[in-house]
């Protein structure tokens, strides 16, 4: 049995980050989360009515391991404060708005876990808005692009996850659309010993990868991205600024990575968000792999005890159905 913070283990981060005076008279578990727990503590008196607490218990952690992470690899799992701070910081110096960290600790002398309390952003997601406040959210979306074309100006001759390289002057050794290939055929291997669709097209999945892989040319200069970025991941404050959540993957790479993902999850919106001068190459290599990640991704989570499983499942079974659809038609 997972066994998650409540309010009587949270109160006294609270009481840290905000002063003794301050008091939790409530706490919310926020759904949605698989690899880090993220509460809501509501407070007594006039000043801030609530915070996030996020928390990186292994109990919060529903992936399955997958024994020890290459450090040099990008798609390594990318949880923890450490990230967390690092990338709020590397965003936070450029600009971009992010949640404040109101207090971080990883002693475990507070908290059996690391933590870190943090501005509770009042105005909902951008996602939500969309349905609710139209024209709020266009003035969101806007601010968004600019938000994005800051970050990925921001260059790096090697990529990967910002706490362990930033910027650097060496020269990343294997391309980036080679990592991609090779995390694209794991994906295909682990999704064709699940979904029987998948499996009977293995071998031209298989090809068609190496084929698209092949047409890429090299590249040595890579742009920041979030890597997972949705209309659930951007948060909008009271001044209508979109705030960017869920930032422990942050890293340099191509930014074609990012906009295969913008492209997936905004849908027709995404006009707002595209760029002129991307490599249509490695927007089709990598729009196969994402495809490919989503398979194979939510199938593995589904081995475990995630509760929100309808909802992977519905997100496998769609993207099996994508991925298949952009094999060439004989």
């Amino acid at each position: 049995m997972r066994q998650f913070a409540d309010t009587e283990n949270l109160s006294e981060l609270v009481r840290d980050a905000l002063g003794a005076g301050r008091r939790v008279v409530s706490v919310d578990r926020l759904r949605g989360g698989s690899q880090k727990g993220v509460y809501r503590a509501r407070l007594d008196g006039p000043r801030t009515e609530s915070v996030i607490v996020y928390s990186w218990a292994e109990d919060e952690n529903y992936w399955p391991s997958t024994g020890e992470a290459d450090p040099d690899d990008p798609f390594a799992p990318a949880s923890g404060m450490v990230q967390f701070l690092t990338a709020q910081r590397t965003l936070h110096g450029l600009g971009v708005r992010v949640p404040r960290v109101l207090l971080a600790d990883g002693s475990r002398r507070r908290f059996p876990a690391d933590f870190a309390v943090v501005e509770d952003v009042s105005g909902g997601t951008l996602e939500a808005l969309f349905e609710t406040d139209p024209e709020r959210a266009a003035g969101a979306l806007g601010g968004l692009a600019e938000m994005l074309g800051v970050m990925h100006r921001d260059r790096s001759r090697n990529y990967g996850g910002v706490d362990l390289r930033g910027h650097g002057d060496c020269v990343s050794e294997v391309p980036c659309e080679r990592r991609v290939l090779h995390r694209a055929l794991g994906h295909l291997k682990e999704a064709a010993a699940r979904d029987g669709s998948i499996a009977a097209a293995e071998s031209a999945l298989r090809d068609r990868l190496e084929q698209l892989a092949e047409r890429v040319g090299p590249r040595q200069e890579y742009g920041l991205i979030h890597g997972e970025l949705g209309p659930d991941h951007v948060l909008v404050d009271a001044d209508g600024r979109p705030v960017l959540i869920d930032i422990e993957g942050l890293m340099y790479f191509d930014i074609e990575w990012e906009h295969v993902f913008l492209r997936l999850r905004f849908h027709e919106r995404y006009a707002a968000l595209s760029r002129s001068g991307l490599d249509p190459r490695r927007l089709d290599l990598y729009m196969l792999a994402m495809r490919l990640s989503l398979v194979a991704g939510p199938l593995r989570l589904l081995d475990g005890d995630f509760p929100g499983r309808a909802f992977m499942q519905g997100v496998a079974v769609h993207n099996a159905k994508e991925a298949l659809a952009l094999l060439p038609q004989a």
